[in-house]
């Protein structure tokens, strides 16, 4: 029998775990917070890691969750902290990650931006050696599937979407190999794209043009390819409206898409050309266009396609060039730079770097970076900074409450 080791919790770490302190290492303890006393047992084939045991004293910071799931299902990493000590931990992130890479700048208080929830999941369905179906989330630090029946942080347009897609699973069995089911809340509709399932045929075909029917699916795609149109799903974006390309990127939350657009367009004032890059379907493009030129980049045609065909049909916007490019491989380089007196990034969260690298190189004087991810935001902002420009405001915002990921706009200038 396994004795449980007793550590006293000293802080909340950046990935939401308790750290302790033992024999010179780092111990981390999730769902442990700062200032407790826990009884903790090994975590197998994790040696830095425990797996809380028992709370001897607890934080008066301390609260209960609000979901079943949570501790099992790995989707939240913090139900249990009490709100402002939470704020403060999230917005302390951004300003540890930016004085680790010796950036310093005034870091805005946290703009919470979770709103009706989120608008957009993925589900996996994975079938045992005993022919047991489970659909829901991965397990905190494991591959096992942990099957949910409800999740509380959806939005309510997201209702009825675990029930479809545990149908969609069972119609699809068996499921030998790993199957997800990407659901998104359309303004009129689930739109679903499943990956990891065999061909379909007829007869799949019929049953799960009568499951659409009786969820509202907008529209069924197999690794982004049409299986079923009942009405093509669509989002407004400012006073667009754009049909949303199959599989697409989409932010989690509606109020947190809004957000991120209104504190760039807040940023941007005073330019006059503007280049949104890594524009996906226009999120920032179609609100920019209200007010200013744009010229939007992204290396995913269908969503460059999606932005277009919403210019088209929308009145009352500045001209909006939407071209499929991937930055990554063929940033933007000065000469190109030079129709420019703005530019507004978002890229993936592996950042921007060779594209940051060009705005260093050109003449450009204001750039508005919108990041997922800190750490590699803060790379970016070091390629930048060296270039001259000044990092004036930092505002982190938080759609993925409950979770250690928090995003950023930033404002650079020279």
């Amino acid at each position: 029998m396994v004795m449980p080791q007793r550590l006293t919790i000293d802080h909340v770490g950046h990935f939401g775990d308790g750290v302790a302190f033992a024999d010179g290492a780092n111990i981390y303890v999730p769902y442990a917070l700062g200032g407790e006393t826990v009884d903790v047992l090994p975590s197998p084939g994790h040696p830095e890691r425990r797996e809380l045991a028992h709370i001897v004293a607890p934080s008066p910071e301390r609260i209960e969750p609000f979901c079943p799931h949570f501790g099992t299902c790995g989707g939240c990493a913090i139900q249990h902290w009490q709100p402002a000590a939470y704020r403060n931990w999230k917005r302390q992130l951004v300003v540890d990650i930016l004085n680790q890479a010796g950036i310093a700048c005034e870091v805005d208080e946290l703009v919470d931006a979770h709103g009706t929830g989120r608008r957009r999941i993925t589900l996996h369905a994975r079938q045992s050696p005993q022919g047991i179906l489970r659909v829901g989330f991965a397990a905190a630090g494991r591959h096992e599937i942990i099957a949910i029946d409800r999740c509380p942080i959806l939005d309510p347009s997201m209702h009825g979407a675990i029930e479809a897609a545990n149908e969609i699973a069972e119609l699809l069995r068996p499921v030998s190999k790993p199957l997800d089911i990407q659901v998104t809340a359309a303004d009129n509709g689930l739109d679903v794209d499943v990956r990891g399932s065999g061909p379909l045929g007829t007869a799949l075909l019929t049953a799960l043009s009568k499951l659409a029917e009786r969820h509202n699916l907008a529209r069924l795609t197999r690794h982004g390819e049409l299986v079923i149109m009942r009405k093509p799903p669509v989002a407004q974006v400012g006073k667009a409206q754009v049909t949303l390309p199959p599989g697409s990127f989409m932010q989690p939350t509606a109020l947190g898409e809004r957000t991120l657009a209104e504190l760039a367009i807040a940023r941007i004032k005073g330019a006059k050309h503007i280049a949104d890059l890594f524009c996906g379907f226009g999120p920032f493009a179609l609100r920019l266009a209200e007010k200013f030129k744009v010229a939007a980049f992204d290396s995913d045609q269908g969503a460059i396609t999606a932005l277009q065909n919403a210019v088209k049909t929308t009145q009352g916007l500045k001209p909006i060039k939407a071209e499929a490019r991937d930055l990554f491989r063929r940033p933007l380089v000065p000469q190109e730079l030079r129709d420019y007196d703005g530019v507004v990034f978002d890229p993936p969260r592996q950042g921007a770097q060779a594209q940051s690298q060009q705005l260093a190189a050109s003449k450009i004087a204001l750039v508005i970076a919108v990041s997922c991810n800190p750490v590699t935001f803060a790379r970016d902002a070091r390629i930048l900074i060296d270039a001259g420009f000044k990092l004036d405001t930092v505002t982190p915002v938080d759609q993925f409450r409950h979770t250690p990921h928090v995003e950023l706009v930033a404002r650079f200038r020279r």
